[in-house]
């Protein structure tokens, strides 16, 4: 495939993620209050319309025959209102459209992954139309309204004779692919009017991209053999995207004088898309001053689209890339053994500006790619949704902080285990029925919360229900089975809970669509872990359970402390740091097996040696030599012994190379490495997995 071709398939994929999204969202907000408003109903003719002309174009068939019925659908209820719909068929109504957002979304991902698209979509198809079938039977919708009053009829050319009725439309400045844009218009409309009943100008939309230059300057001409097709033509254009004027010319069909340019329509009449860029006015279409408070929407509206603007997440890799490369640099021209002993004033304020300046470039990058969690958040209430009603429970779900931001590869990875915990929480956390959690004196309505919140370097994220919580006696006894727990050892309900995390553990003794799979916690530790985070478990028996997320805000730059251990230099996160200590060997007192344990605030740590754990040359063996840091990931906290703490340094993480992972470098305590400004490598160390527990 070409890269223009790849260029217009990421342009369908993120326009059409981004429109099922809306629509999930218009979706669930309408089932609450179990009625559409009259903007719900024409934004999701809009969406539908959309999507059937764009995979029209694409030569999605599946996709645009669903979406093509679905709009006929909402072109019905639109034309004669929610009014329509009898209340009996409200949930079927509801229920079918979650099915076609299922269909498209499902679609989409086989698109993703080069898979063939689905076939055979007659029962989904059957479903619509049956629907519509019922609708109709109430009462039959009326033809569109062409939107025409007031609009002055005049007299346009045409190469076309035959076909007097014509239509000049104009997309919106700087939408970028004007002749796309009318290809797909041109398939909407060969919908309604059938082959043959009209024709186009530009002809060649399909196959010559420069004449988007011609649409740009002269507008999209479309003439119809009948007022009456011309007419149904203004429905479908109407409900484009991007379309920002539109004008009806008559020309008798035994007139061939030419006729001035046309007028657009009042402003009234005018064809907003979603998201179009500013207007400007052009010779060919000059639409008439809007009313005050339409213009004030209008430039309030246009000043809004103006500040976004979307970027491709790999160039803002590269640019973050390029970033630390050159904090690597300053940090290496700031260093250089050759100013060693030399005092240089102005080299030096030149370096703090550069510092400075440099530290400033890293936010502006960094933050270029934090996204909020919203996008995450919402999801997980058509999970909800889903569940409660397959599974005959009452839910709802509380949002607390979904306006917090984090780096957009986290949001993405934690996508998957957000949405595990929940379902983990609706099937095994909130009780069977509702009668069930008033005989336990709640109410009938379980509760799940998923909140957000950022701590310094780092965002927590909590998914909390009030449901039975976690049966320990019952988690014990499983992981007995399993082999994972020994019956003769008496383990703290930390313990039994950090079992829900093992590898294959359920709970269920049936698999069900939602769990009982041995598809689990595992998963979500292991992702949430890939990502630099920890999962830790808290549960109150009979009062619910919390699953805590803490993940790094990002994990391209961090702020770490550099420490040594004889020649070989290591980054710990500071996150990860609580204390550091200067001690004797009579401060440490020695368990059993022979281990070395530190007493801080009336808890025991263990010891771990950085000499001894990586087997390094040199370095203090006395303690009294070295010093001893205090850390702590998740619910693990331990003292790690190293010769000399270098500093406080923010870095830039680097990968380690994938063919490490066969020495399984992660579970050694290695999450990376970086350059220092010297030009040395420091390992970072990954402190959750730098020491387990016995």
């Amino acid at each position: 495939m070409s890269t223009g071709n790849d260029s217009i398939l990421d342009a369908y994929l993120y326009e059409t993620n981004t429109l099922l999204e809306q629509l999930d969202s218009i979706v669930l907000a309408s089932e609450e209050k179990d009625t559409f408003s009259e903007e719900d109903i024409n934004t999701i003719f809009r969406i539908m319309h959309t999507i059937k002309g764009s995979s029209a174009m694409m030569e999605y068939r599946s996709i645009m025959t669903i979406a093509h019925r679905a709009e006929d659908l909402f072109s019905i209820i639109r034309d004669k209102s929610m009014d329509i719909v009898p209340e009996a068929n409200r949930p079927e109504l509801f229920e079918l459209l979650f099915q076609t957002i299922d269909f498209f979304r499902q679609e989409i991902d086989h698109i993703e992954n080069g898979q063939p698209l689905t076939e055979n979509i007659d029962s989904l198809l059957q479903k619509v139309n049956t629907l519509i079938q019922q609708i109709q039977n109430t009462g039959a919708p009326q033809p569109p309204s062409p939107g025409q009053a007031g609009a002055v009829a005049q007299d346009q050319p045409t190469e076309y004779p035959d076909f007097p009725y014509a239509l000049q439309i104009f997309f919106d400045e700087g939408c970028g692919m004007e002749n796309a844009r009318a290809f797909m218009l041109v398939n909407a409309v060969r919908d309604i009017c059938g082959e043959g009943n009209f024709h186009f100008s530009p002809a060649d939309i399909s196959t010559d991209p420069s004449t988007a230059g011609q649409i740009i300057d002269s507008g999209f001409m479309m003439y119809f053999r009948d007022a009456e097709d011309r007419e149904n033509a203004v429905h479908a254009v109407t409900g484009a995207g991007s379309v920002r004027t539109y004008q009806a010319f008559d020309r008798p069909q035994s007139s061939s004088i030419p006729a001035p340019a046309p007028q657009a329509l009042p402003a009234e009449q005018k064809v907003s898309a979603p998201e179009p860029p500013e207007q400007k006015t052009t010779a060919n279409a000059k639409p008439a001053a809007p009313s005050p408070s339409s213009q004030s929407s209008s430039d309030a509206g246009a000043h809004h689209r103006e500040s976004l603007i979307s970027v491709n997440l790999s160039k803002l890799d590269q640019l973050a890339a390029v970033v630390g490369e050159i904090v690597i640099t300053e940090s290496m021209v700031t260093s250089s053994p050759d100013l060693k002993g030399l005092k240089l004033d102005a080299f030096t304020k030149s370096a703090r500006q550069l510092r400075k300046l440099t530290d400033e470039l890293q936010d502006v990058s960094m933050s270029l790619r934090m996204v909020p969690v919203s996008g995450t958040f919402q999801k997980m209430h058509r999970i909800v949704r889903d569940m409660c009603k397959k599974l005959g429970k009452q839910v709802k779900l509380t949002l607390v902080g979904e306006d917090t931001e984090v780096d957009k590869t986290i949001v993405d990875s934690i996508s998957d285990p957000i949405m595990h915990i929940v379902r983990n929480s609706m099937d095994h956390g909130i009780e069977e029925t509702p009668q069930d959690r008033i005989d336990a004196g709640k109410d009938p309505v379980g509760e799940i919360i998923l909140s957000a919140r950022h701590t310094g370097s780092e965002v927590i994220i909590e998914i909390r229900d009030d449901g039975q919580g976690v049966n320990y006696d019952a988690v014990l006894n499983k992981a007995i089975r399993n082999g994972i727990a020994l019956p003769d050892v008496e383990y703290s309900h930390r313990d039994i809970l950090n079992f829900l995390m093992a590898p294959g553990f359920s709970t269920n003794t049936e698999v069900t669509e939602y769990s009982g799979r041995g598809v689990g916690m595992d998963v979500v530790k292991r992702n949430v872990e890939d990502v630099g985070g920890t999962v830790v478990i808290t549960s109150d028996p009979g009062r619910g359970m919390t699953t805590t997320l803490k993940i790094p805000l990002t994990m391209a730059i961090m702020d770490g402390m550099e420490v040594s251990v004889g020649s070989s230099i290591f980054t710990i996160p500071i996150q990860n740091i609580r204390q550091s200590f200067k001690v004797n060997d009579s401060d440490l007192i020695h368990d059993a097996s022979g281990g070395e344990l530190f007493k801080c605030m009336g808890s025991f740590y263990p010891v771990i040696r950085m000499r001894d754990r990586y087997q390094l040359e040199g370095g203090c063996s006395q303690i009294s030599d070295g010093i001893l840091i205090w850390l702590e990931s998740g619910e693990l906290s331990y003292c790690l012994f190293v010769d000399e703490l270098l500093g406080e340094q923010q870095v830039v993480v680097k990968p380690l190379p994938s063919y490490l992972s066969r020495f399984n470098i992660k579970q050694s305590g290695i999450a990376g490495c970086t350059i220092l400004g010297d030009g040395n490598i420091s390992i970072i160390l990954d402190i959750s997995n730098l020491y387990t527990p016995a």
